[in-house]
């Protein structure tokens, strides 16, 4: 464990366009300035709570 980094897991909550809501496991979104997102898939449940994660690429 002393090779992963401490400071990798950053959680913000925000708002976002409500079409967000509907979104499905693997979706991806680009929001301008501040880079890519894919939906996760294990913790995102559509209309309820979000979640998204940033990627590269």
């Amino acid at each position: 464990m002393s090779v992963i980094n401490p400071n990798s897991l950053k959680v913000e909550h925000g708002y976002v366009e409500p079409n967000v809501a509907n979104a499905q496991s693997d979706d991806r979104f680009e929001f301008e300035r501040h880079g890519y997102f894919i939906v996760d898939r294990y913790d995102h449940v559509p209309r309820s709570r979000g979640c998204l994660t940033a990627s590269r690429g």
